[in-house]
């Protein structure tokens, strides 16, 4: 493992020779090797301990074990230290440790995977870790690829091969690469062997889209691109059999480039508390100062005339050393203002929600048998404070399922139901699906509802045949039949073999293709059509064309495109048909279909035999040639007939439209970051809702350089902003400004707004110059969409975010494109789907669908959240009262550093008496059931807001305390200066004052946790009521006779606690105690939830009043789509696939390759905090160091 972790110094150029060890060891590549693990044997000790004493409070509870041992200043035996302390590092260590070894497992089980590597001219199994640069290696189908290769020859035509993506960036389509032609011969091992080719390229990056290199062999020099290379985390699908040379292994692999560190997380609640902590021991000093200098003038006026009786130590020859003793015997006794039980406490509450999580049925997939998985027990409570989510789209919000669901033909719609009343019906109430037994080569799988279209086609309607046509005809699909009528289409995009399969079903077979023909079934009869030219999809054309010759000869051009490129192609002639299919254009775009349109021109033999030659002379050319040949494209492209549309489901996962739109009713913003193309990103934000109809508009950049980038940035603020001044005319907006102060004006635009960006301008809007607009538009927007993205960007995107905005972000993924992006957001989710496990394995949580989002944030969250706040804060102030008490003491002992309690009383109380109760308020509470949470989204703000437990409410938590001990001690000491016994003898001594007070202080802490428990179970009485029963035990065991004879040393008190408490004046002053420390918090409370209730209170009386009712469910609103046209297919599709299908090179010599396929109510105490959070934020071009308004 050493070697995984070898830091070599930065390469300038990557050279590799083939078969050559000896020459590429020297320049001391990283091997294949791969360590995710964060400790081995020897380091794990050092480095844990280290970290762990990074906590501030560790470290505290060292000094004090340090001073503890020292017996002029110690009060307290050392053991009530080392004990816990141990116990905490310990707990955490054995966490860590099982963590890693998870680690450790995964990295051998991959770098264990056998390779075979050529090898002295013979092929030998090698494990992973073992391959080296420049070794030549043999993938089989279905095998992943073992580092970054060179592909030098393969089973297929060419040198092709066909590989699927989906643990890069996502996409679960083929994608082809192709080896060099001087390469693609070396299919013999023998051949292999003698390759000494070298090659020199780029060094290590993470641009999974780029590659740039030269291979030099036999004196000549060729050109090396990304097209030829195989990257580690690719799968090798429909090819028997290809050979590589390894460029890069290990770390240097663009996936482990992409991959991102393990980072070390922590929440706000974590960060804050070890400021907090600081906090206590700067006031725990100041304590000891006060109490040291009151001990030395009080050595100095009044000790030294008690030198007789009361003797100073030996050590101590002065008042002014009596006292320096004295702050560090006090500083020993007041820490327990901050018990290391907390830390422990804290653990095992985290560890209990946890569990909650992975028992959660409603998060578990019956489908998958998947649970919700707690991957960390360090982060629950963050769960409750989220403010941004990152989220991929492919597997994340969608299942990657494209359906035919809709067409427009010829001006008639098909695909709805109609009742007999001519309603349209609902999924289901529809009838059963269309019966396409009539076509013995339909895929079964496929569904279509609306039986009208199959009878137009049986009737041989000219429009509907020609329609599915050109689906049949105008493709890149892949066809192989691997017995009669079994046909497997190998699609390149989805919603192309969706297409292609709606044909084949209609009775239009796609059948077969050669590099000049393309073989259909129509209607049973088989027809080949020759294929003159592929016009080939790019992101500019967003649309693709076949021109073909069908066998009387006619020669037609076939095109399918986005709706916004093809409809201004379209002759004259067809207004009407426009007008009408437009309208069903705007009605499957609102119900957040993909649309496509198809259209198609008879060309004359004279016209394409001129138009063919200007096609071959500009695709000859050296320069400008993509220019050239669009050129010649749009001219052929023009005066088209509309045939009809298409409308193809994305299918998203269930709930997810419902998920987004409960939790942006949480405030939560949701961004999209996504590999996928743009069009099919923003179909998908419609289709989720997301984006909608309703927003005022949605802003694509889309520019190539610095300025065009920041030109359309500074248009789309400009036009929130006038949008915002031409509302701000009226009463609304002004007020809204005026009364939130924001710092950025944007934070305020009227309208709802929407972003979309391309991966090449977010390049640029990443940079540092301009990350600060970026955001700052991107914060103003509704909804975020960065589409064609790489793994490494999604991570900036996620830690420009975290930068600069005071919020709890959220990453959630499925691939290992995601990871960057998961270990770098405040918590990472992943989604256990069709793309590998990588996702998962680098989450802090895991399940299987998308919409358990929503619960665990809502629901798991918000408890944790809340449960961690109210044991933070009982915390605190049950030891701030139980402490100071020391402290009030030391001004009538002569600040002797004597303590008010036994010294079992103090090792006690935060192990035994007051440990259960609050633990279980810590592991059980709820404000509101679960069902009001999800009614009730606007019950999250609070925790994003942050607002249950900060810096205010600790200082009022510490106030509480320091009230309560002051009572605690006066009222009892009061009583005992004139109280005395039935007999008349003085009540008052030494003992019966620590056990009344410790009695009172009991009982005050236990009323007081029974006041903050807001959801009572068995287990809270139990602990509660236990908690008091054991301290009486304990207490009367401690004074009892069996005790004091067998320890006398230790407990020479004896019947003590039983007669203080079989005095009516201890119990009074007890009662009296008691009640002056609990009436005020309850006239507070009663006060507050009259004139100012909280939401959850609102909702708990709310509950009450309709407690026998049945609970009303929120329906949420459809929003139609009008006026708009989009087009999913043009960006699902991939440039180049057309020439090489032209070529030839793509056809097979076997079928082997093609045998797989595969009551929104907002309360008003939540809008006034969250001005204030405004107000105290800072604007974001005041400088990088300023944070923005989260």
């Amino acid at each position: 493992m050493a070697l995984c972790a070898k830091k070599r110094p930065p390469e300038e150029e990557r050279r590799a020779r083939a078969n050559d060890r000896e020459y590429n060891e020297k320049f001391q590549y990283a091997s294949n090797c791969i360590k995710t693990s964060k400790y081995n044997i020897l380091t794990f000790l050092p480095v844990n301990l280290f970290e762990q004493f990074q906590e501030v409070a560790n470290t505290y509870f060292l000094f004090l074990l340090i001073l503890q041992l020292i017996p002029q200043i110690s009060s307290l035996s050392w053991f009530t230290t080392i004990v816990p302390l141990v116990l905490v590092l310990t707990i955490t260590a054995v966490k860590d440790a099982t963590d890693d070894y998870f680690r450790h497992k995964s990295d051998n089980q991959v770098n264990n995977r056998q390779s075979q590597v050529l090898i002295n001219g013979i092929l030998q199994q090698e494990q992973w870790m073992n391959v080296c640069v420049g070794d030549i290696i043999k993938l089989e189908n279905n095998q992943f690829v073992a580092a970054d290769l060179l592909l030098l020859s393969s089973s297929e035509p060419h040198g092709l091969c066909y590989i699927e993506t989906a643990e890069l960036d996502g996409e679960t389509n083929m994608k082809v690469r192709q080896a060099i032609p001087i390469t693609s011969e070396l299919g013999d091992i023998s051949k292999l062997a003698k390759f000494d080719g070298e090659v020199i390229c780029e060094p290590p990056n993470n641009k999974l889209d780029k590659f740039s290199g030269t291979l030099y062999w036999k004196e000549n020099k060729f050109p090396l691109s990304n097209q030829n290379m195989l990257l580690r985390g690719c799968v090798l699908r429909n090819t028997e059999w290809c050979f590589g040379l390894v460029i890069f292994a290990g770390p240097d692999t663009k996936l482990m480039q992409n991959s991102g560190r393990t980072k070390f997380k922590r929440t706000s609640i974590d960060r804050l508390m070890n400021t907090l902590v600081l906090w206590i021991f700067g006031f725990l000093v100041c304590m000891g100062v006060i109490l040291a200098i009151g001990n030395a003038i009080w050595e100095h006026e009044v000790g030294t005339r008690f030198q007789v009786y009361l003797p100073w130590d030996e050590a101590v020859d002065s008042a002014f050393f009596s006292g320096f003793l004295s702050f560090w015997s006090y500083i020993i006794i007041l820490n327990t203002v901050v018990p290391i039980s907390l830390y422990v406490s804290v653990e095992v509450i985290r560890l209990g929600h946890s569990y909650f999580i992975n028992w959660d049925k409603k998060m578990f997939c019956m489908k998958k048998r998947t649970p919700a998985e707690a991957r960390t027990t360090t982060l629950n409570e963050e769960l409750g404070q989220v403010e941004y989510i990152f989220s991929d789209k492919t597997g994340t919000l969608t299942q990657n399922i494209m359906v035919f669901n809709k067409c427009s033909i010829n001006g008639r719609s098909y695909g709805d139901v109609f009742d007999v009343l001519g309603h349209k019906a609902e999924l289901g109430e529809r009838p059963e699906p269309v019966d396409f037994s009539f076509n013995p080569l339909a895929d079964k799988k496929f569904l279509f509802w609306d039986p009208t279209l199959l009878e137009a086609v049986k009737m041989g309607d000219p429009h509907t045949h020609e329609f599915f046509r050109l689906l049949s005809l105008c493709h890149t699909v892949m066809s192989e039949e691997k017995s009669e009528g079994e046909l497997y289409y190998k699609a390149q995009s989805p919603d192309e073999g969706a297409l292609v399969t709606a044909a084949r079903n209609f009775g239009f077979v796609f059948r077969s293709r050669t590099p000049k023909t393309i073989t259909v079934h129509e209607m049973g009869t088989a027809i080949t059509y020759q294929l003159l030219a592929i016009l080939d999809f790019n992101n500019i054309r967003k649309r693709m064309s076949v021109i073909v010759r069908n066998p009387e000869g006619k020669i037609r051009l076939y095109c399918k495109g986005a709706d916004t490129i093809l409809l201004d192609r379209l002759h004259h002639s067809t207004q009407e048909l426009l007008n009408t299919t437009t309208d069903h254009l705007n009605e499957y775009a609102g119900e957040g279909l993909r649309t496509l349109v198809l259209a198609y021109k008879d060309l004359d033999e004279e016209y394409y035999e001129e138009w063919a030659g200007r096609r071959l002379q500009a695709s000859l050319a050296q320069d400008s040639r993509e220019d050239r040949l669009a050129s010649v494209y749009e001219e052929v492209e023009s005066d088209m007939m509309l045939l009809g549309a298409t409308a193809i489901e994305d299918k998203l996962q269930q709930g997810v439209p419902e998920t987004i739109a409960l939790l942006t009713l949480a405030n939560i913003k949701i961004w999209v970051l996504t590999g996928d193309k743009q069009e099919t990103a923003v179909n998908i934000g419609y289709s989720c809702k997301m984006l909608t109809d309703d927003m005022t508009e949605v802003f694509i950049v889309t520019g190539h350089t610095v300025l065009e980038v920041r030109e359309e940035l500074r248009k789309a603020r400009e036009k929130m902003m006038d949008s915002s001044r031409a509302v701000g005319n009226g009463f609304t907006y002004q007020e809204k400004l005026s009364s939130s102060r924001l710092t950025s004006v944007l934070e305020a635009v009227a309208g709802e707004y929407a972003l979309v960006i391309n991966g090449h301008s977010l390049a640029h809007a990443l940079e540092a110059d301009m990350e600060l607009e970026f955001l700052e538009t991107a914060c103003a927007c509704k909804a975020v969409i960065c589409c064609r993205v790489t793994p490494l960007q999604k991570a900036q995107v996620v830690e420009l975010v975290k930068k600069y905005k005071k919020a709890v972000t959220l990453a959630i993924g499925d691939g290992a494109n995601d990871v960057s992006m998961i270990k770098t957001a405040h918590i990472g989710v992943g989604i256990s789907g069709q793309e590998g496990i990588q996702a998962v394995l680098a989450s802090d949580y895991s399940f299987s669908q998308f919409k358990f989002l929503q619960r665990l944030l809502l629901v798991h969250g918000r408890w944790s959240y809340l449960r961690m706040c109210k044991f933070l804060c009982y915390f605190f102030y049950k030891n701030f009262a139980f402490t100071m008490v020391h402290f009030w003491f030391g001004f009538f002992c002569g600040f002797s550093a004597q303590t008010v309690y036994d010294q079992y009383f103090i090792t006690l109380y935060n192990i035994v008496y007051t440990s259960l109760p609050v633990l279980a308020m810590g592991v059980f509470d709820q404000d509101v059931p679960e069902q009001r949470s999800m009614e009730y989204p606007k019950l999250y703000e609070p925790g994003q807001l942050n607002l249950l437990f900060n810096k205010r409410e600790f200082f009022i938590c510490i106030a509480q305390g320091i009230y309560t001990s002051v009572l605690m001690f006066f009222i009892p000491y009061g009583v005992f200066a004139e109280a005395t016994r039935d007999d008349g003898t003085q009540l008052a001594d030494y003992q019966s004052f620590a056990v009344t007070v410790a009695t009172s202080l009991v009982i005050v802490v236990s009323v007081q946790i029974g006041l903050d428990t807001g959801y009572w179970t068995a287990i809270n009485h139990f602990f509660i009521w236990g908690s008091l029963a054991v301290y009486f035990a304990i207490l009367f065991a401690m004074h009892s006779n069996g005790l004091f004879d067998m320890f006398p040393n230790q407990f020479r008190f004896v019947g003590n606690a039983q007669n203080t408490l079989a005095q009516p004046t201890v119990w009074l002053t007890i009662m009296l105690t008691t009640v002056v420390c609990i009436m005020p918090v309850v006239a507070f409370r009663f006060l507050r939830l009259n004139l100012k209730p909280d939401l959850s209170d609102t909702v708990r009386y709310t509950q009450l009043v309709r407690k026998k009712q049945k609970a009303q469910h929120r329906c949420m609103r459809r929003v139609g789509r009008t006026g708009s046209r989009r087009s999913g297919y043009a960006f699902s599709h991939q440039e180049g696939f057309g020439e090489l299908i032209m070529s030839g090179k793509n056809m097979r010599l076997s079928s082997l390759a093609l045998s797989t396929f595969t009551t929104r109510s907002s309360s008003s105490w939540i809008e006034s905090l969250r001005r204030k959070k405004s107000d105290s934020a800072s604007s974001p071009s005041g400088g990088a160091d300023k944070p923005l308004k989260g």
